[in-house]
């Protein structure tokens, strides 16, 4: 439909379009009321076609879509006048820039260009949510906006589309049926009746040879039979430009005629004409005086020059001249309160192809172009290839370009499959043309060459040929494919073969095929090395000892291409391949063979190599000889021979020996005469054995490219000591141990690096000494090599949960562990804000974070945050630090009143309490004469005293100290007036207090802490409450009240509350509740118990492995026990 809608726009059209797919068999309502839709201020509608063509959709692959839409546009219904508004939302999460929306009605009509009064596009955007929001809101809506809707978004290579439809509703009136073939007549210039619609004639399809008369085609009948697929292949056929505007409007006509009082003769249901004819729309009229108005799409007609009005008697006649595509359109007339209506269709000419296709013949690589003209300018032409249509996507190779009333066809760089039969059609003509696509002639510029290439040095093969096309490579008739060893280049027409060191296996016949050409271009390698004689197993100056009386059988490896040949002499004597002295030959090595070796065979033998490429020649020295060997220990006479048969070589591995004795060795030589007298004893040795393998080797950590491994010292080290570790690890499925250290390590603990991630591994330790390398201690599962986020988890020391107190000047170094991985992040905050690092001393590692104050002062008081942060895991802790000084003295101590003996002393708090609380009160008294001060009462909490036992006739002043934690302030207070002690005493009234109300409502000072326990050993758990009257204490499992169990047991004193649980196991875990419970109240507290492992767990927890890995370690043990039940 998108192509007929093209050549619709192309031709000028007003009529209005419609996007839903309509089969002729479905019924439709004529728009009620077209009269009250006479607005001549409003655009030809927001859809109108008039005004210029569309641009086409883009064709997009269903595999190209990607979903970007996160809400689409749904369907909706609204009445006429109504407004309704479709929303669709994009998420721009994963976006550079804003993504491209585009509005359509069908499949063709881009509405950007149509905003206006009634329409409206808008588009938003959310910084927070990060949502792009597009609004398309319809005002006033007509009956002819109804239809499919379609909105695209495209990103870059995204795309997705969604569609929806529109009903516009409103009451209709059945509209009766007509029979449309029987009411369309042929319409003809000239006569009475011309411009009346032969509805078959419009249908009827145009051939590019006009004159010939064809049977009519009935194409209603046609689209009735068809497939809706195939609605717009057939009005191309046959010409119809509106496909769905003239489905729609034959709908609306199709309706039975009413009988009218006014018209006694009224217009038939449609009218065709071509375009710049004239058209007659004639009208008869019962009475005659009746006013008659003419209406085009719901506006007037004045006479014009273009619209002529006649009267004959009782007809009414309006002729339309020079008609254009502008006039298709519904025209009705109106006598009073009736109407009668009518269809104009304004049929465009056929477009005609006025020079046709050319047969083109080419060559593989060049640019084809296939040309034609129509008899318009942009023109609707379809291209097809062996009758399949042709599309012009951007991904095809087939690129389509209009130039006015010329149609080319490009393909950039033919192919030999491009050759085929290619035609054009237009709806009045086609033509067609045969390409053929072949091969250029192959010249060969430069053949390969034979070559003879050494052992190891480049083979370079280069050939060049009179075309720039891809080729094969052959080895005797085998393909040969690009590799880390094998280069092959192409630059342009030269290909080029190269194998950087040559092998003995790259001998052989090479051949050069290019693609799509019978044609190969052969040539030879020959490889070639000098012979080379091996030595490297004989001993120093080549010299063989062998046994007197033992078969020598001295093999030589050998080397060289060809292969070589060999000769053996012995002075100017050829050695023969036969005989108790011969030579054996073999492809690879030469043999000299002594059966039962006698000393008259010592001496030089020579061997001589020779081939193509040189010769090679090397003295070996045969030494017929023997050795026993004896040995002692060091505080003993007695000699003990170690070998029964004769030694050949001049080393020899004592066994059997005790380690930590000294012995010595002492050697005879032995040849075909006898044995020698003995060497001197060697210097005495003692013996070293190596250690026992290590023990209890464990992963300690695993990131993406490292393993860290920890194990722990032999069991049996000796007396040779222990020398380091070497670390060894292969990968699975393959035996190749790597070692890890190349310098032995005397830690029990080494990270392997560089490790591939995901790969997994095998890990061994070996223990060294003077002796050697003990046996392997192997870890028993491959490690995957693949870092395990373990979650951050702040282990708080006990004395840090309560707050921690220090004095001003002490030093403040806390050390607090955490464990968390990978790359655990800590950072530390006071008070909500940042730690100053110039005032105060952070540092961290991998395992704990240490907070460190040099000399405190009382600025450090506060509660310190720490948090840990592991990827998007977090745990917290906080830490309240109090530093403390004394105190300041008290405020204003005043002389409350003067009795007898006694004198009653006031005085307030001090300002400064030094940090802390203050804890009690000093005070001291002075006679006014001698001024020295006695202290009279310490340690006193009240702020009023009454000092006893004074002196009658004295005077005395008092001064009063505040006392905290840290002692006693620097000053005191003392009285501005001095008490005086009367001789004559005054009778003192006691004051009346009322008693204080100890009274309290259970409350827990120190709360449950969550408790690891290790089963099998007692557990404790505790807390301290008060509370008067003493409370009650009961404790509770999992919220059910403990009594009678043997298993527990419970504690009170003095407030401390403790259960202990006997020997428990895994089952004894849960939660625990300790509640208090008096007159006034209640309280709870409650913490978790969780029971783990049993006697390992406790010796590896003692053995110090973290408890994260005996977790692991144990769920593994657990696991395998399942898996062999």
């Amino acid at each position: 439909m998108a192509q007929v809608a093209e050549n619709r726009s192309s031709q000028n059209y007003t009529c209005t379009s419609y996007t839903e797919q309509t089969t002729p068999q479905e019924g439709g309502n004529e728009k009620g009321k077209d009269e009250d839709d006479t607005s001549v201020s409003t655009p030809p509608a927001v859809w109108s076609l008039g005004e210029g063509a569309p641009e086409e959709s883009e064709k997009r692959d269903d595999a190209q879509r990607s979903t970007l839409f996160i809400e689409k546009p749904q369907s909706g219904t609204v009445s006429v006048g109504g407004n309704i508004t479709f929303i669709a939302k994009v998420e721009a999460k994963d976006l550079l820039r804003k993504p491209n929306v585009k509005w359509f009605k069908g499949k063709w009509m881009d509405l950007a260009s149509k905003a206006g009064k009634h329409l409206q596009l808008k588009e938003s955007f959310e910084r927070h949510t990060k949502i792009h929001t597009f609004e398309m809101q319809i005002i006033k809506a007509k009956e002819n906006y109804a239809g499919n809707y379609r909105c695209e978004v495209s990103y870059k290579d995204k795309f997705d589309s969604c569609s929806f439809d529109l009903e516009v509703t409103e009451s209709s009136q059945a509209a009766p049926s007509i029979d449309i073939r029987s009411a369309f007549k042929r319409s003809g210039e000239g006569q009475e009746d011309a411009g009346e619609l032969d509805f078959s004639g419009l249908l009827k399809r145009r051939e590019v040879k006009q004159q010939e008369e064809e049977p009519e085609v009935d194409v209603w009948d046609l689209l009735k039979n068809a497939n809706p697929s195939e609605y717009e292949k057939i009005a191309f056929q046959y010409g119809i430009t509106d496909l769905r505007g003239m489905l729609k409007r034959l709908k609306r006509m199709r309706r039975e005629v009413k009988k009218s009082a006014a018209f006694a003769k009224g217009l038939d249901p449609a009218y065709q004409v071509d375009k710049g004819g004239k058209v007659r729309f004639m009208v008869e009229l019962a009475d005659p005086t009746v006013e008659l108005k003419w209406y085009k799409n719901g506006q007037e007609i004045r006479p014009s020059a273009k619209y002529i009005f006649e009267h004959k008697g009782n007809q009414r006649i309006l002729f339309i001249n020079n008609c254009t595509m502008t006039d298709d359109a519904r025209y009705y007339v109106t006598a009073g309160d009736e109407k009668c209506s009518t269809e104009l269709f304004v049929r465009d000419p056929p477009i005609l192809v006025t020079k046709g296709l050319e047969d083109t013949n080419t060559y593989v690589g060049e640019r084809v172009e296939l040309s034609c003209e129509v008899s318009e300018d942009d023109a609707n032409v379809k291209w097809f290839r062996n009758g399949v249509e042709l599309s012009n996507d951007p991904k095809s190779r087939y690129r389509i370009k209009v130039e006015g009333k010329k149609h080319t066809l490009i393909i950039e760089e033919a192919a030999k499959n491009d050759t085929a039969t290619y035609s054009v059609m237009t709806t009045g003509g086609q033509s067609e043309a045969k390409l053929a696509v072949d091969l250029r002639p192959l010249k060969i510029s430069l053949a390969l060459e034979d070559q003879t290439v050494r052992l190891g040095q480049e083979i370079h093969l280069k050939c060049e040929i009179s075309e720039n096309v891809e080729g094969k490579w052959y080895k005797n008739g085998q393909l040969i494919e690009a590799s880390d060893r094998v280069k092959l280049y192409h630059k342009g027409r030269i290909h080029r073969f190269v194998i950087p060191v040559s092998a003995v296996d790259d001998e052989g016949e090479y051949m050069f095929v290019p693609d799509a050409y019978n044609i190969n271009i052969p040539c030879k390698v020959h490889i070639v090395d000098p012979p080379k004689l091996h030595l490297d197993g004989l001993g120093e100056n080549n010299t063989v000892t062998v046994v007197a009386g033992n078969k020598l059988r001295l093999e030589i490896p050998i080397t060289g291409e060809p292969p070589p040949k060999v000769f053996w002499s012995r002075g100017d004597k050829m050695v023969t391949d036969s005989g108790r002295i011969r030579a054996e030959s073999y492809p690879d090595s030469s043999c000299l063979v002594i059966d039962t070796a006698e000393r008259d065979d010592s001496g030089p033998f020579r061997i001589t190599l020779k081939n193509e490429a040189g010769e090679d020649t090397a003295l070996i020295n045969i030494k017929v000889v023997g050795y026993f060997i004896e040995r002692k220990k060091k505080q003993s006479s007695r000699w003990m021979r170690l070998n029964f048969e004769l030694c050949k070589e001049t080393t020899f591995e004592p066994k059997k020996m005790i380690e930590g004795v000294a012995y010595e060795v002492r050697v005879f030589a032995v040849n075909a005469i006898g044995i020698s007298k003995p060497s001197m004893p060697s210097k005495s040795f003692v013996p070293l054995a190596v250690t026992s393998p290590p023990t209890l080797l464990a992963v300690d950590s695993v990131t993406d490219t490292s393993v860290t491994m920890k194990w722990r010292p032999p069991d049996q080290i000796g007396a040779a000591g222990l020398d380091g570790y070497v670390v060894e690890y292969c990968f699975e499925g393959t035996d190749e141990w790597i070692v890890a250290n190349p310098e032995l390590t005397d830690k029990t603990k080494f990270t392997i690096n560089g490790l591939p991630t995901g790969s997994k591994i095998l890990v061994r330790v070996k223990a060294v000494n003077a002796a050697g390398e003990s046996e392997p201690k192997y870890h028993p599962q491959p490690i995957l090599v693949k870092e395990v986020i373990e979650p951050p988890k702040i282990r708080l020391p006990r004395h840090l949960k309560q707050t921690y107190t220090r004095r001003v000047g002490e030093t403040v170094n806390l050390v607090i562990p955490f464990q968390g991985k990978p790359r655990a992040k800590v950072s530390w905050q006071k008070n909500g804000t940042p730690i100053d690092k110039n005032d105060i001393n952070i540092r961290n590692t991998e395992n704990d974070t240490i907070i460190f104050i040099r000399k405190a002062e009382r600025g450090h008081s506060g509660e310190y945050d720490m948090k840990v942060e592991v990827e998007n895991l977090v745990d917290k802790a906080t830490i309240d630090i109090q530093i403390v000084d004394r105190p300041g003295p008290p405020e204003v101590v005043t002389i409350e009143d003067v009795w007898g003996e006694n004198v009653n002393l006031s005085w307030k708090p001090p300002k400064d309490d030094g940090n802390a609380a203050i804890t009690g009160y000093t005070i001291q008294k002075a006679d006014k004469k001698s001024m020295e001060w006695f202290t009279v009462i310490e340690h006193y909490h009240r702020t009023s005293a009454t000092i006893n036992e004074l002196v009658i006739g004295n005077e005395y002043y008092f001064r009063v100290f505040a006392e905290n934690m840290c002692g006693l302030s620097e000053d005191a207070t003392m009285t501005k007036e001095s008490a005086l002690i009367a001789k004559d005493g005054k009778v003192y009234k006691y004051p009346v207090y009322d008693d204080f109300d100890f009274t309290e409502r259970p409350l827990f000072t120190q709360p449950l802490v969550n408790t690891f326990a290790v089963a099998g050993y007692n557990a404790t758990l505790n807390c301290s409450v008060r509370g008067n009257p003493k409370p009650k204490i009961t404790w509770m499992k999992n919220k059910v009240l403990i009594m009678n169990d043997p298993r527990y047991r419970m504690f009170s004193n003095q407030g401390v509350c403790t259960l202990e649980i006997r020997k428990p196991s895994p089952y004894d875990g849960g939660t625990y509740t300790c509640r208090a419970v008096n007159e006034l109240g209640e309280a709870e507290v409650d913490c978790k118990l969780e029971v783990r492992g049993g006697l390992s767990f406790f010796k590896l927890l003692m053995d110090g492995v973290p408890p994260h890995i005996i977790d692991s370690y144990m769920r593994e043990v657990q696991a395998d026990k399942t898996e062999g039940k």
